[in-house]
């Protein structure tokens, strides 16, 4: 789920015109209006990790209509898409691994850099998350007995960051390690534990009751929600049941 900025990455981009000193857009995909930010948990994680690193950006809602051509012909019309300067990457993961690896000096706060084996074990349990997440909220009808087996696979992948929450030598609220800083994983996990929080009240009746079965967890989404980088990259809850809406009626 995590992987090291890279050369190859760094490959990845195209030169284009400068944007100037300090010139950082991210492109992102639009709500219903067409104007303002959408629902993808994805751009809300690269959205935190540059509110928790200081950074100064524009953001750029588009539509399929509005994308830039160039960004259409370079990079295949990928969103979140951030460009700086004279480079552009796309996909989430590397955009962030960008930003820890080339804003990390003493004018900006970086995100920890925990221990290999700490982050690998994070990372296992939180990649189970989201496919769970959206394979359950995307069913339907709902309370079918499919609906009930993906029900119970979103309730295994809680269990197991319920489990991670509560091991042995955790002293903080956070995902990585003992818990005790913030990390990129934080900044990609919750995003999508806000998308099934909305999805759940709006499409399964709060068929898996978090609070009750998942104190751990429940405590972790607080402890989340409440920090100003989630608070200032948050879109609306009815973007996000618009957002599933349109997946469950596909």
């Amino acid at each position: 789920l995590m992987t090291d900025f890279s050369n190859k990455n760094m490959q990845t981009h195209q030169p284009l015109p400068d944007l100037g000193e300090g010139g950082m857009v991210l492109y992102v995909k639009a709500a219903e209006d067409g104007k303002s930010v959408g629902d993808c948990p994805f751009t809300q994680y690269v959205r935190m990790v540059l509110e928790e690193k200081g950074l100064d950006y524009d953001v750029r809602p588009c539509t399929a209509e509005t994308k830039p051509q160039w960004l259409i012909e370079l990079y295949e019309g990928k969103m979140p898409a951030l460009r700086h300067r004279r480079e552009c990457y796309t996909e989430s993961e590397v955009i962030a691994q960008y930003l820890e690896f080339f804003f990390s000096g003493d004018e900006y706060a970086s995100l920890a850099k925990p221990k290999k084996k700490d982050m690998s074990e994070a990372s296992e349990v939180v990649g189970k998350i989201f496919p769970a997440i959206a394979k359950y909220l995307k069913h339907t009808p709902d309370g079918d007995d499919e609906d009930d087996e993906l029900k119970n696979g979103l309730g295994e992948a809680l269990s197991l960051l319920e489990a991670h929450l509560t091991g042995e030598g955790r002293t903080g609220p956070f995902i990585v390690g003992d818990g005790e800083h913030i990390t990129l994983l934080d900044c990609n996990l919750a995003p999508k534990l806000y998308h099934m929080k909305v999805g759940m009240t709006a499409f399964k009746d709060n068929a898996v009751r978090v609070d009750d079965d998942f104190p751990a967890v429940a405590g972790y989404i607080n402890t989340m929600f409440n920090r100003e980088s989630f608070i200032k990259t948050k879109y609306p809850e009815e973007t996000i049941v618009w957002g599933w809406g349109n997946a469950r009626s596909k």
